[in-house]
C-alpha cells in the first residue's frame, strides 16, 4: 500500500475508535475518482442499516464523481435513514478531508433531516 492510503487509513482508524465508544450508528463515506457511497452501519458495526451510492440505478447516464452527485447521494442517505429511523448518526468521513464531494455529501445529509 502506498503511504498516502496507509496515512488515510490511520486516520479512520482513529475517528472509528472515538465513534464505536459513542455506541452510536456511522454515516460512513468511501470515494472513489468515480463514485461516492454512504453507508449507515449500526453501532455493533455488523449490519448495514441504510446505503446509497452513484452506481444506483438513479444516477444512469449522469456525471457520478461530481459535487452536484456527492449532494444527490447526501440527500438519498437522509431519505433512506428517516426511512429506517435513524435520527442521529456520528459522521465517519474514513480519513478523508472534509472538502469537495465528502463536504457536500455531509452538508446534503443535513439538509435532508440527518443531525450530527
Amino acid at each position: 500500500m502506498n503511504d498516502k492510503k496507509v496515512a488515510r487509513l490511520r486516520r479512520a482508524k482513529r475517528a472509528r475508535s472515538k465513534i464505536s465508544e459513542l455506541r452510536m450508528n456511522r454515516l460512513c463515506v468511501y470515494r472513489s475518482p468515480r463514485h461516492i457511497y454512504a453507508q449507515i452501519i449500526s453501532p455493533t458495526g455488523n449490519q448495514i442499516l441504510a446505503s446509497a451510492s452513484t452506481v444506483g440505478k438513479h444516477s444512469k447516464g449522469e456525471k457520478t464523481g461530481n459535487i452536484e452527485a456527492a449532494g444527490a447521494i447526501g440527500k438519498l442517505i437522509a431519505e433512506r435513514a428517516k426511512a429506517a429511523g435513524i435520527e442521529t448518526v456520528a459522521f465517519d468521513r474514513s480519513g478523508y478531508a472534509y472538502h469537495g464531494r465528502v463536504k457536500a455529501l455531509a452538508e446534503a445529509a443535513r439538509e435532508g433531516g440527518l443531525k450530527f
